[in-house]
């Protein structure tokens, strides 16, 4: 969803100095604020600090170009980000570093400090400048709001590609991997690019280490499948759930309508859940799965406005340890809220789903050793 605030905080017109700091070795680029929007244009919507979104525009066109169009259509095009670089390792700012852009959905918004478009040539040489600043400008704004210079790590926090954005979150935008590729640079070795930066002189600080070979261990993994369901508040049960998929049957719930009961069975191993109601705050856990028994079957109370969710799922001992990934929506707001993990391996999102006071009207489970959302 696109919000369209204006911006509170002013920005600095003409050029500024931005350095960056790597093992401490400093490179100046220039950045040119002519484009910036202006103190009554853009969001006014603070962000939290968790990550730094790359971006690449998709379009082989100068970095000046793409500026001059984020700047005059920033509110009908419902578009914008912080920088642009290109033209040769030019910085265009456009949007306020700290209050959100409009470049990967509502959540990478919010959470993303600053976003940065890398723009296209075909010019070898012109690339290679470009890129350079456009790692080291990821890397410095990473360390500048305390996140990490991880790339696309299975963490909630550090740099991300769009395409991390569109796989764990929302959207269907790729970039900046294609054109990056198209440059001969993979996603490791942007990865390590961003890690470590490069120098004044455009070299890399830390060379890429040869990769050792990882010990193959054997696995004991059993599939699992899970099936839940919610009931409508005022109404009856929605039918089963297996698992999760696309469209229609692949969630629990309806668009738009709350619930008030939730059952969930696994069949291997074992599942505990328990809801929050607007109501009445977090309720007991439960490990049976009948949907007859209303005190000890299901999770929830009728008439009740189900808000939130969390499971835990217990591995049998000696197999391959897996976990309960699971994600909702809110009759409140568009798209998938962040995906949980029990055991916290997904930073950020690893506690319950949901968002406290909106009802809950969709959920999606898979039992797993990796996240397939």
């Amino acid at each position: 969803m696109k919000l369209k605030n204006k911006l509170i905080a002013g920005l600095v017109a003409g050029a500024a100095a931005f350095f960056v700091g790597l093992n401490q070795q400093v490179s100046a680029a220039t950045i040119n604020n002519d484009y910036a929007l202006s103190a009554s244009e853009g969001s006014s919507l603070r962000t939290s600090n968790n990550v730094i979104i790359a971006h690449a525009t998709g379009t082989y066109a100068p970095a000046i170009n793409n500026a001059i169009f984020e700047k005059r259509t920033w509110y009908s095009n419902g578009a914008y980000v912080q920088y642009i670089v290109g033209d040769g390792g030019k910085i265009y700012r456009v949007g306020a570093e700290g209050y959100q852009a409009w470049g990967a959905g509502s959540w990478a918004n919010a959470n993303a400090p600053v976003q940065i478009e890398l723009a296209q040539t075909y010019d070898q040489a012109e690339f290679r400048k470009d890129y350079v600043t456009y790692v080291n400008l990821l890397r410095s704004s990473a360390i500048k709001y305390g996140i990490p210079t991880t790339v696309d790590s299975g963490a909630w926090r550090g740099v991300k590609s769009h395409l991390w954005v569109t796989n764990n979150v929302w959207g269907d935008h790729t970039d900046p991997y294609g054109y990056l590729a198209s440059h001969g640079i993979t996603k490791a070795q942007f990865a390590h690019d961003v890690q470590y930066g490069f120098s004044s002189s455009g070299n890399d600080v830390n060379p890429t280490p040869k990769p050792t070979p990882k010990p193959v261990n054997p696995t004991n993994k059993k599939h699992v499948d899970v099936t839940y369901a919610l009931h409508q508040k005022g109404g009856g049960w929605y039918p089963d759930v297996k698992n999760f998929g696309s469209g229609t049957n692949g969630y629990a719930g309806i668009p738009y309508l709350a619930n008030d009961l939730l059952y969930i069975k696994v069949s291997h191993g074992s599942i505990k859940y328990r809801v929050h109601t607007i109501e009445d705050g977090w309720l007991p856990w439960v490990t049976k799965a009948n949907k007859n028994d209303t005190v000890n079957g299901v999770a929830g109370i009728k008439g009740h406005t189900i808000d939130g969710v969390q499971m835990y799922y217990t591995t049998p001992k000696g197999e391959t340890y897996q976990q309960a990934y699971y994600r909702s929506q809110s009759t409140q707001r568009s798209g998938y809220l962040g995906t949980c993990a029990d055991n916290g391996s997904v930073a950020g999102f690893d506690s319950w789903a949901g968002m406290y006071g909106e009802p809950l009207d969709r959920l999606q489970i898979s039992i797993n050793d990796h996240s397939n959302f």
